[in-house]
């Protein structure tokens, strides 16, 4: 009986109580707290889990503002149950780590000299003072321990009305670090914002400053952007798009999200998708946005198959009566399913019944290949090179004869290749 009041008192204060009443945050600010004097903010949440909170959604990670520098923290937590890794040091922040739950703790600042990349900053311990270096408004938010909002910038309505703006003049905030321009596009398409021109004017005066920034930096923020619920959307809304073919030229099929919402139904969405979607064509531009991006070796492959593929894939009748079994075996059911999609989304008009054609798909079955190794060995093959080139020929025939291959055709496959060195 215990046991159970005591994961049902977790259960509900895991998904009905403030994320700021938990009992390891209780312990966060109660350490921080020690020796200092009462009713004074030493410590406030700030940024995605203040947003999340205020509109009831899920919190991801918890940053917390702090008027303590990381030496501070630090001396606090010394003797606590907290584990403390140093993340950003050079940049005022920490990270404390209790159970696998982790914060980041940045203590208050202000900017003394950028150069759109990297900050000189000075500590303060002025909330106001630190919430004017921030980006946007709906990122000044702070709460205190308590759930008592401080709002210096008036981001709860800007919040509300989805409204994403640069705290006080846009250039000044985008010539402190450029990849504010690309985070600006982020928040927006996830608020679906309207855009005022004085900010459309800020962005491309400034738009060669990405330039200077590291590739991973902007590669780490696209990525984000792509798993927006309301990516896809971006085609409706004519500034935002303008603004993401300004500072990615390389997606010059930004038009095929127009029908996606037609197929999304139909297709697992996933960052190769929609890679795919917005670069894979006959102009072989995901190879060059691979490489100007250093993208990992694994989505580079995917991307470069694809796009071999694209060139020689055509979905018609004589497709999908010879071909499609061959296909699905060479590249997978995730990967055929995607040129498929492409080959829909590049139609001026989408038809159910060509819609169909992806459970028929996902209804073909591919035998496994009958033969491996073993059997070679036990046909008198010595086991090396020789073996993975026998096979490797064999599942070649096995697929061009539409999976068929007998014994006979297996053995003259052998003699073939042992009657040569």
């Amino acid at each position: 009986m215990k046991k159970f009041i005591r994961n049902l008192t977790l259960t509900i204060s895991k998904y009905f109580l403030p994320f700021y009443n938990s009992k390891d945050i209780k312990l966060l600010f109660k350490n921080l707290e020690n020796g200092e004097t009462k009713g004074k903010e030493v410590a406030m949440f700030v940024g995605g889990c203040v947003r999340n909170h205020l509109q009831s959604k899920k919190i991801e990670d918890i940053d917390i503002a702090t008027i303590f520098t990381p030496d501070e923290v630090k001396k606090k937590l010394q003797h606590s149950k907290f584990k403390i890794i140093d993340t950003g040091v050079e940049h005022g922040s920490v990270t404390v780590v209790l159970e696998n739950k982790k914060f980041e703790l940045t203590t208050l600042r202000k900017d003394i000299r950028t150069d759109g990349r990297h900050a000189e900053i000075e500590t303060i311990d002025d909330w106001k003072e630190d919430s004017k270096r921030r980006d946007f408004t709906i990122n000044a938010i702070y709460l205190n321990k308590k759930g008592k909002i401080f709002d210096p910038q008036q981001g709860i309505n800007d919040l509300n009305n989805k409204v994403v703006k640069f705290i006080g003049d846009p250039q000044t905030r985008i010539e402190e670090d450029f990849l504010r321009i690309i985070r600006f596009l982020r928040f927006s398409i996830q608020y679906d914002s309207s855009v005022e021109n004085t900010t459309v004017q800020a962005i491309k005066l400034k738009l060669n400053g990405i330039k200077n920034l590291s590739k991973e930096r902007v590669l780490s923020e696209l990525k984000k952007i792509l798993k927006l619920e309301k990516f896809f959307m971006l085609v409706n809304n004519k500034e935002l798009l303008e603004i993401f073919c300004l500072v990615f030229p390389e997606f010059e099929n930004i038009d095929r999200l127009k029908n996606f919402n037609l197929v999304k139904n139909y297709i697992e969405n996933s960052e190769i998708l929609l890679l795919a979607i917005l670069l894979v064509d006959l102009k072989n531009n995901h190879d060059y946005f691979s490489h100007k991006y250093k993208v990992p070796n694994k989505i580079h492959e995917n991307l470069y198959l694809l796009g071999n593929k694209f060139k020689d894939s055509k979905f018609d009748k004589e497709f999908f009566k010879k071909k499609l079994k061959n296909n699905l075996y060479d590249i997978g059911l995730k990967n055929l399913k995607i040129l498929f999609c492409l080959n829909l989304l590049d139609k001026k008009k989408i038809t159910l019944k060509e819609i169909s054609f992806f459970q028929e798909i996902e209804r073909i079955s591919i035998p496994k290949f009958p033969f491996d190794g073993k059997f070679l060995i036990k046909k008198g093959i010595q086991e090396g090179k020789k073996i993975g080139k026998i096979l490797k020929e064999a599942e070649r025939f096995w697929v061009q004869n539409d999976f068929n291959l007998s014994s006979e055709d297996i053995e003259t496959i052998i003699k073939k290749n042992s009657s040569t060195n």
